[in-house]
């Protein structure tokens, strides 16, 4: 039987792209540990759409 962890797959998406207008999204997929951070993920990663480093927020 599997063993149920902490450890869950959450979907980053670009904050800025949204309002740039520009076709596409830039999403990441990274894992957490909901034991120890219980508040949505917010990190800086690159958007190859926009050419630079954006702020990436947990969705769903």
């Amino acid at each position: 039987m599997a063993k149920k962890g902490n450890r869950v797959q959450v979907i980053l998406e670009c904050t800025e792209h949204k309002n740039s207008g520009k076709p596409g999204t830039s999403r990441y997929i990274t894992t957490k540990n909901r034991k120890n951070t219980t508040d949505r993920l917010e990190l800086k990663k690159f958007n190859p759409i926009l050419k630079k480093m954006t702020v990436h927020k947990e969705i769903k």
